[in-house]
């Protein structure tokens, strides 16, 4: 017989009742508090014993009203035992509240993950928000390198956990396909198609040779047009090629952008985006003349300086592209944007917000500004086309992408970082994303054997999930939904990738204490079915979480 469904109680849902009691209590009490869903914080005991869940809302609220904290808990907890789904509540300590469920609701949680399947985690947190991420922004002068791999990572995983917690997000690559570098990048191409030694200033490496081969084979006649006719075509014909290879190297890593913005449309029409950006800026009363040249007065929101937007022999400076930018993307709808940016753009910071104040936005609302640090791999080698760097695509084959998506998602952008690729390569435990991949693979093959077995979903009676590893692998899987909304808000993917690792060891213990499929002779019985609808669950949610880290969840391993 099907036992009846009983509502899950997850940590999400039982704030949400404490919090009402809470609330009550507070007003029975006369106290003006002001409390909202995030104030009562619930989080899983060291020590099992202790229960489920604990609280220390009430020595957070004991000061505010004037009354013991002991005493407090005590009150709150007559309120929280008569919940639904509750076994039992424990004031401990100086006023912790802890809280154990009943095995029925908090087992409840492993049919419900199976049903949701991927929408499992995901959450309307951020819904409303319309975000245009920024992230790479390579030159494409030549092949993506090491630090860029770590952006990638990062920005790509920032996307996905912002968008599981139900914003709009825009992936935006910048191409910087103007300005002097675009010459010296199609003279050194041009050089090399010539055979002639690279100019001064120009790009070294055995990418521009293999670049002018192929401008040789779309453009034959290249070595017959006059100088300039040649540089051109040189130029075009390098930039889309090299182009074309970074987005190649980039889907290879398994990253995708919605947008490739080109700075060269900035600079085109009559008047300019940039014409009209600093017209704009003039409306809201920051830019002032001075010496024949146009500034904006950027000091006014914490800029060191004030900038030139304008030279006085008419040249726009960079600012002013930085300006225009900008300000493109809040035609496009964009209310809220941020950059990633590499570790030597820390006084680009001021700027972007000065940019945003000057704009008329609020610089510490709508915009944010992601410094990440430098990533180094020990033994990696400098690639043999470019020579002076190391490139993403030597990276990839050498550790594979999804060696390098995990452990370069599993710290924050704001560390120094440097892999061991012995550890990434060994299948051992001690190399986490083998771990977490393992893990996976493990639910894949106890689904297989139960299947073979007999043992399926037909039935699912939660209350029979009552062994300690089981309580202690429903509390981690109950928290997925909060890790992937706090990774939105802080904009840090690399709690995910702890979870996983988490959830991994927990799945990992139970998997050594709890049978899914009979021993020897022993009958099915339900609570094989049952604890099938837990294992398939924690697969679930492990490849909801690689997932948002962009690394893939093998069957087997």
């Amino acid at each position: 017989m099907r036992p009846g469904r009983i509502p899950p109680v997850t940590p999400a849902e039982l704030s949400l009742r404490i919090l009402d009691i809470v609330t009550a209590v507070v007003a029975r009490r006369g106290g003006e508090v002001s409390l909202g869903p995030d104030d009562v914080r619930l989080e899983r005991p060291k020590n099992r014993e202790h229960g489920d869940w604990a609280s220390n809302i009430a020595m957070k609220l004991a000061k505010p009203l004037g009354v013991n904290p002991r005493e407090l808990a005590t009150e709150l907890a007559e309120g929280i035992s008569a919940l639904d789904g509750v076994a039992s509540v424990d004031v401990a300590g100086p006023g912790f509240i802890n809280v154990t469920l009943d095995a029925a609701a908090a087992g409840e949680l492993a049919r419900s993950i199976v049903e949701q399947g991927e929408s499992y985690g995901r959450s309307e947190a951020l819904r409303g928000q319309v975000i245009n991420l920024e992230f790479v922004s390579a030159n494409p002068t030549g092949p993506l390198h090491i630090g860029h791999t770590r952006w990638a990572a990062l920005g790509d995983s920032i996307g996905r956990v912002l968008r599981a917690a139900g914003a709009q997000v825009a992936n935006e690559f910048y191409i910087n396909d103007a300005g002097s570098q675009m010459d010296k990048f199609g003279a050194s191409i041009l050089a090399a198609a010539k055979g002639e030694p690279m100019p001064e200033g120009g790009y070294p490496g055995l990418y521009i040779a293999d670049l002018a081969k192929v401008v040789l084979e779309r453009e034959p006649r290249l070595l017959q047009l006059d100088d300039d006719a040649a540089l051109a075509a040189a130029r075009e014909l390098g930039y889309e090629q090299q182009l074309a290879e970074v987005r190649e190297s980039l889907a290879r890593f398994n990253v995708e952008f919605d947008v490739w913005f080109s700075e060269r449309e900035l600079h085109a029409g009559d008047p300019s985006a940039i014409d009209t950006a600093v017209e704009r800026l003039r409306e809201q009363g920051h830019v002032f003349d001075e010496d024949d040249a146009i500034w904006v007065r950027t000091t006014d929101f914490g800029d060191d300086k004030d900038r030139v937007i304008r030279r006085g022999n008419g040249v726009y400076t960079y600012f002013a592209a930085d300006a225009a930018y900008y300000l493109s993307k809040t035609d496009r709808g964009f209310d809220h944007k941020i950059y990633l940016l590499g570790a030597d753009h820390h006084g680009y910071v001021h700027r972007i917000k000065a940019i945003a104040g000057a704009a008329g936005d609020d610089p510490e609302r709508d915009v944010e500004v992601l410094i990440g640090q430098l990533v180094s791999i020990n033994g990696a080698k400098l690639s043999k086309r470019a020579g002076n760097i190391i490139e993403l695509d030597d990276l990839q084959a050498w550790l594979g992408t999804d060696a390098l998506r995990y452990s370069l998602g599993r710290y924050p952008a704001d560390s120094p970082l440097t892999l061991d690729p012995e550890v990434l390569q060994r299948r051992t435990n001690d190399n986490p994303v083998f771990y977490v991949q393992y893990a996976h693979a493990r639910t894949h093959q106890v689904a297989k054997n139960a299947a073979a077995s007999g043992v399926d979903r037909s039935v699912f009676d939660a209350g029979l999930l009552d062994h300690e590893t089981e309580s202690v692998l429903l509390g981690v899987l109950a928290e997925f939904p909060r890790i992937v909304r706090q990774s939105a808000e802080l904009r840090e993917p690399h709690r995910v990738a702890r979870y996983a690792e988490e959830l991994a060891g927990a799945f990992h213990r139970w998997y050594d204490n709890c049978r899914v499929t009979p021993l020897g002779d022993e009958e099915i019985a339900d609570v094989h079915r049952t604890r099938l609808w837990l294992n398939d669950a924690s697969g679930q949610v492990l490849r909801n979480a690689l997932d948002l880290l962009g690394v893939s969840a093998p069957e087997r391993m």
